[in-house]
């Protein structure tokens, strides 16, 4: 077993910030990071490595960190990550889903798409939380399944998800008492804890009603679209690609709603330019630049459907509201 411990004060504050970019890109995945404590950035890093899986222990000022498309592209490990939060908040938009994650929750995400990460304290003290590693194979559940979880708060506060954080926590805590011997087993109990966490979660989703299974995937739909209405690309096929389910599947969902999927997505890009068009903090924005913000990449026919909607032209509502 390798245990590996790095403290940034063990350097001179104009290099630390420099160093914690490197250590975390080495022991875990590439990033871009920025925090406003780069200028000191006391942080330290404790690596666990049990062979089959990874355990970090790590302290640090707020951040944000970012793994985009490119460096998915130029390196994935294909592993997952599942961290948990000990001190601070952790926020991250991954797989088109957002969640925050508070002390003793749980965060699974994966190498191979992209993600974005804001830790937060309330002001004083360093962010603290662990991460686990560990590659996609090891856990004996479908990956289709497991992309279901990621980005999705996980509670460790009761039950089986209290099971692997108390695991967790002992795990790193006890560290110098282990023995090379040790090792495989603890990696084993882990993988085991982990997948049944996993597990335990899959299964609660799937003992949902079939009619709450409904609301919630078109409630994950209707996020998916509000998060995307500046794309202009966006449509049903995208869409269902998103969420894994059928074009044809997806406009039963919304036959149900009463409204085509084009007539949701119109609708609400026409709310959004309502919005900003009413905004005195806005009237100096071209209208071409808030119809264009908000996907529509005609003028002609973006104020020809908003004077349908709204009984007046774009220039004429905004008007109306600003000139007040």
């Amino acid at each position: 077993m390798m245990e590996t411990v790095f403290r940034s004060q063990d350097l001179p504050a104009s290099e630390r910030f420099a160093w914690w970019h490197e250590m975390t890109t080495q022991a875990l995945v590439p990033t871009v990071m920025r925090s406003d404590d780069e200028a000191e950035f006391p942080a330290s890093l404790h690596l666990l490595d049990l062979g089959a899986v990874q355990l970090t222990r790590l302290s640090y000022p707020p951040l944000r960190s970012r793994r985009t498309p490119l460096m998915v592209r130029r390196s994935d490990p294909e592993m997952y990550s599942l961290s948990l939060t000990l001190r601070g908040t952790m926020a991250i938009d991954h797989h088109d889903r957002q969640a925050v994650a508070t002390p003793r929750d749980l965060l699974l995400y994966d190498s191979s798409h992209p993600f974005h990460a804001h830790t937060t304290t309330d002001g004083t003290g360093n962010v603290e939380g662990m991460i686990l590693q560990f590659p996609r194979a090891l856990v004996s559940l479908p990956p289709d399944k497991l992309t279901r979880l990621t980005a999705t708060r996980l509670s460790g506060a009761q039950g089986i998800g209290a099971l692997l954080v108390n695991h967790l926590t002992a795990l790193a805590r006890h560290s110098s008492g282990y023995t090379t011997a040790d090792t495989a087993r603890l990696s084993t109990i882990t993988v085991d804890l982990l997948a049944a966490t996993c597990a335990h979660y899959l299964e609660a989703e799937a003992a949902l009603p079939p009619q709450t299974h409904q609301q919630v995937l078109q409630a994950r739909i209707h996020a998916f679209i509000q998060q995307h209405l500046g794309d202009g690309d966006l449509c049903a096929e995208t869409i269902a690609a998103a969420h894994q389910i059928s074009v044809r599947y997806l406009y039963k969902l919304f036959q149900e709603q009463g409204m085509s999927v084009a007539a949701w997505i119109r609708s609400r890009r026409l709310e959004r330019c309502r919005r900003d068009l009413a905004d005195p903090a806005l009237a100096s924005r071209p209208i071409h630049a808030i119809a264009s913000r908000w996907g529509f990449v005609s003028n002609t026919h973006f104020s020809r459907i908003f004077r349908a909607a709204y009984g007046l032209s774009p220039a004429d509502y905004r008007h109306h509201f600003t000139a007040r």
